[in-house]
């Protein structure tokens, strides 16, 4: 039965406030380009813009996915008979794909401006010896449009991974390694353009090693590319509840976007100034997008936002990290995914049976989240190591198991830090469970940038905000 026809509608306030936004950002970007093509500011009208799009489309294409059979039954609600639109992640991606498409002229203004024929002054007669030059083409930064340009190639492969994931349910053994190849033009522009493959030693190691910085060669390539295999698996494997894909994003967006303005509100010319304006302009309109899908996908949702959403989300923080230099930064943002995925390894990898949807229980006599259960029949008993196993994480409280009187083990919950939370906290609403793992993301993701920038100094000379410009 298909959601009703006026749900795809506008209302008229809706309309209003997404048609004043609009105008608003417009004439910020047109005047924008009437001055001196100010880059963030230009930026922040196109996020706007991006929020806008994507609200309205995600309103207007709703049916339309209903009827293509891009639809799904929420199985967290009492009433779940009503289908409502899946990947709607993709409308969001194609959105963002687009608006940074759009951007590109942006960054380079001055650039393009000085690279021209009379620094843009046609009516200006230049020597023969700078017409020779390529119109003073040598000096426009053609590796910044490289990596630019290698960023998008990235995010619109793995957009293609995800539809074709929402599509075609692909298996997970099949698309868990795609990611890396939607990361090869990250890495060959790495290479090319910036070519660090050091790290620096902590302190108390370096008598020992003998140096500072260490090189790990191919190796901080390997890691890399396991890096841009995870970011977006992560994401997708925290899932299962209404919003949790779109505001764990969020969050790790706008810590990312902290750590980006710590940079450029130093009192000095920082050295990194210009890869964290690259962040930015990745990350600004990336929050315009998934926080249009956030209303729409939050309890009670309205839409799904399908497995599209869950790989562009990650590949954006892959690409601005890599091309940022501090994939090391995300990490410590993504303790919650990391957690998660370690905690799911013994399903994931099949030591321990493995449902197709882990997703929490619902109980619908209490209206209340429950963990879901494995349940282990007598004849299909864990080999002994993993049931020792399995009691001990029950003794530690990383578990819920249950055993039958003769010792033997009846269910178990399922391997998610969904489940975790609920077995820690008990039974809860799904909009509380939502809003208790966003504010573990964020808690934890402060800390980190806590660890990041101050106990970080504790086993290093000095954190990168404090390098001064050598200029």
């Amino acid at each position: 039965m298909p959601i009703p026809a006026q749900s795809s509608q506008l209302s008229s306030t809706e309309t209003l406030y997404l048609s004043s936004l609009s105008l608003v950002c417009a004439a910020v970007l047109i005047r924008t380009f009437e001055g001196e093509g100010e880059p963030l500011v230009a930026s922040l009208a196109l996020s706007g813009i991006a929020f806008t799009a994507s609200y309205a489309m995600i309103r207007w294409l709703g049916p339309t996915f209903i009827k293509a059979g891009l639809k799904g039954r929420d199985l967290s609600k009492a009433n779940n008979s009503n289908y409502i639109p899946e990947c709607m992640g993709g409308i969001c991606a194609v959105v963002y794909l687009l608006i940074i498409i759009v951007f590109i002229p942006f960054p380079f203004y001055k650039d393009i401006v000085v690279a021209t024929s009379g620094g843009g002054n046609r009516d200006v007669v230049k020597n023969l010896e700078f017409v020779q030059q390529g119109r003073l083409l040598h000096k426009f930064p053609h590796s910044k449009l490289a990596s630019y340009l290698s960023a998008i190639i990235s995010l619109q492969s793995i957009t293609l991974l995800g539809i074709g994931d929402d599509l075609f349910d692909i298996r997970w053994r099949h698309k868990f390694f795609i990611p890396a190849f939607a990361s090869l033009p990250l890495l060959v522009i790495y290479f090319i353009d910036f070519g660090v493959t050091s790290i620096v030693l902590p302190t108390f190691l370096q008598p020992y090693i003998g140096r500072e910085l260490f090189d790990l060669g191919v190796l901080y390539y390997g890691y890399m590319s396991a890096f841009s295999i995870f970011s977006p698996n992560s994401i997708n494997i925290l899932a299962g509840i209404n919003g949790i894909e779109v505001s764990q994003s969020i969050v790790i967006a706008l810590l990312l976007a902290f750590n980006d303005a710590l940079y450029l509100l130093t009192p000095y010319p920082h050295p990194a100034t210009d890869s964290h304006l690259f962040s930015l302009y990745f990350l600004l309109p990336f929050l315009g997008v998934s926080f249009a899908l956030l209303i729409h996908n939050w309890y009670p949702a309205r839409v799904f936002c399908g497995d599209t959403y869950c790989y562009f989300a990650g590949m954006v923080f892959v690409v601005v990290s890599i091309l940022g230099h501090f994939s090391k930064t995300l990490i410590l943002l993504l303790v919650p995914q990391i957690f998660n995925f370690v905690y799911s390894t013994p399903q994931l990898f099949g030591l321990i049976p493995c449902p197709r949807h882990r997703l929490p229980h619902f109980n619908a006599r209490t209206g209340l989240l429950e963990p879901s259960v494995t349940k282990w029949e007598q004849d299909k008993q864990p080999r002994p190591i993993i049931a020792k196993a399995l009691r001990l994480l029950s003794q530690l409280g990383l578990l819920r198991l249950k055993e039958d009187e003769h010792g033997l083990i009846k269910e178990t919950s399922n391997f998610t830090i969904l489940n975790l939370w609920l077995v820690w906290r008990g039974p809860m609403r799904e909009d509380r469970l939502a809003k208790e793992i966003t504010a573990m993301q964020t808690a934890l993701g402060l800390f980190g940038l806590f660890v990041r920038h101050k106990l970080a100094l504790l086993i290093f000379r000095e954190d990168n905000l404090n390098i001064r410009s050598a200029v």
